[in-house]
């Protein structure tokens, strides 16, 4: 049901039946390791390019995610997921192995929750009873098509953030036990006129905050609605602003409920610059750190802002200004 103007309320509340996060060897030394089912040692997985190796982090995700459900690739509908690189590749490649009926989506670091929401919708409205939703991204693969292959050591300003190399996934079903998403709102592109591709949290900060606006607006929901609400990847620079810019507009989130994926998911030792970025940051924070806790008892609200920049490597050399989005995904366990 559409609420407000750009909000969906899902009223059979779909079950998120089953989750699953995988990470490579910067992962597995970072905050949130303990709640990966599977970390690599090896940043390249076996394999003989990184795309590949994203494409088997993505694989090895959906499995698990399978596995942990009780249920066989042939219960799945649909299967929905997107990643940062050229025709979603990894995404494409993926749903071939899982031989599932498949819808392809771009929202680069937003991903996730673009998915979530739409793989929701499906189930909401019938069309569709298990929907797989995942997203990945992978250091050096993005490293190599939107800024300069790691064998250049070229040096990154200190508003640089540092790619995720992970992937996440969750299986939403018509029934049974777990977290359920009840609403989703759908960002729309916001652009500041910021083109520098090496500070992404200065450029989606201002999606975040329109889609939080938003998400508030038409769900005429108090700020205390929720126990966190977790914006995809700003980084500390990103959050900053998002926070001063929440202020400005009269919305004083606490410190102790506004939080950021790209912050949370690695140590302060890790040279990662401002923090963490990649439509694996959100994916497997989300779906690994958040859902775990949920499940634990620990959360029973979560508001998921997934962020992303909504530039090409052509866009970037003709010079264009960065356009930015944020969709947003509420969690609640029944209580």
């Amino acid at each position: 049901m559409l609420k407000g103007h750009s909000s969906w309320v899902f009223d059979s509340k779909p079950v998120i039946l089953s989750s699953a996060a995988v990470g490579g060897p910067f992962e597995a030394k970072g905050n949130l390791a303990d709640d990966f089912d599977i970390l690599h040692d090896d940043l390249w997985l076996g394999q003989d390019s990184f795309e590949k190796a994203e494409k088997k982090l993505l694989e090895q995700a959906c499995e698990k995610v399978i596995e942990k459900s009780g249920k066989k690739k042939e219960d799945i509908d649909f299967f929905i997921s997107g990643d940062l690189m050229n025709q979603i590749t990894p995404s494409s490649f993926t749903a071939r192995t899982l031989g599932v009926p498949y819808l392809g989506v771009f929202g680069a670091c937003s991903s996730s929750m673009e998915g979530l929401s739409l793989a929701s919708l499906l189930v909401d409205s019938k069309a569709a009873n298990y929907v797989l939703a995942g997203a990945s991204s992978h250091n050096a693969s993005a490293e190599k098509q939107f800024r300069y292959p790691t064998e250049y050591g070229a040096q990154k300003p200190p508003t640089s953030q540092w790619t995720v190399t992970g992937a996440g996934a969750a299986l939403i079903s018509s029934k049974g036990e777990g977290p359920k998403v009840t609403c989703a709102t759908i960002g729309r592109i916001v652009d500041m006129g910021i083109s520098d591709p090496f500070n992404m949290g200065s450029a989606m900060a201002p999606a975040a905050v329109d889609t939080i606006e938003a998400h508030f607006r038409d769900l005429n929901r108090d700020l205390s609605y929720y126990d966190v609400i977790a914006t995809g990847d700003l980084g500390e620079i990103g959050h900053r602003i998002c926070k001063d810019l929440l202020h400005k507009h009269g919305m004083n989130i606490p410190e102790s409920i506004l939080t950021d994926c790209g912050i949370m998911i690695y140590k302060k030792d890790q040279p990662v610059m401002a923090g963490a970025s990649g439509c694996g940051c959100s994916a497997t924070v989300t779906y690994g750190h958040f859902l775990n806790r949920m499940r634990r008892g620990e959360l029973k609200r979560i508001l998921i802002v997934a962020t992303g920049a909504l530039m090409s490597p052509m866009s970037y050399q003709q010079k264009e200004s960065i356009p930015c989005i944020a969709h947003a995904v509420s969690i609640e366990m029944e209580v």
